[in-house]
């Protein structure tokens, strides 16, 4: 089961919750301990690690509709720097069971919703962001790859 941490915490913590659950319904008379509240801080880890990755991933998703949107911009080399580390820490802290878990059409919706109006004094190309709309990527792994490695999203 420490294999099991050391790869998956999300999965880790689930299990390692409902045993803890398991357990305190065949031991109720042991009042010193809090179950139920011990069980939902484990699980805690694993939601949080969720959630850090789900950030990172629409912090990334952002930088690249900001490059799509003002692509004349002086920042788009940062852009485009600080969208390849966010994948990169995703990358770090993705486990398998973070799969089903993530919606990649929601996570790019709030992307979208968080682009500034304007940058630089300029509204965002509308025709780029529209090609980016209709080639969003629709799984995890197209997500967490390189800007680079999806020419649905780059500019030509």
């Amino acid at each position: 089961m420490s294999d099991l941490y050391d790869t998956d915490v999300l999965e880790w913590s689930e299990r390692q919750a409902e045993l803890l659950r398991r357990h305190a319904m065949r031991q109720p008379s042991n009042e010193a301990l809090d179950w139920d509240n011990i069980a939902e801080e484990i699980e805690g880890v694993g939601r949080s690690e969720l959630n850090a990755v789900q950030n990172l991933l629409v912090q990334a998703l952002r930088h690249d509709l900001k490059t799509l949107a003002w692509p004349c911009s002086l920042h788009v080399p940062h852009w485009r720097s600080e969208a390849v580390a966010f994948r990169h820490d995703a990358r770090r802290r993705f486990t398998p069971s973070m799969r089903q878990r993530i919606n990649v059409a929601s996570l790019f919706n709030e992307a979208l919703r968080e682009l500034p109006t304007t940058m630089d004094g300029y509204p965002p190309a509308q025709d780029a962001l529209a090609l980016a709309v209709v080639n969003q990527p629709a799984t995890v792994d197209e997500a967490l790859e390189k800007p680079a490695d999806r020419p649905t999203l780059s500019r030509t």
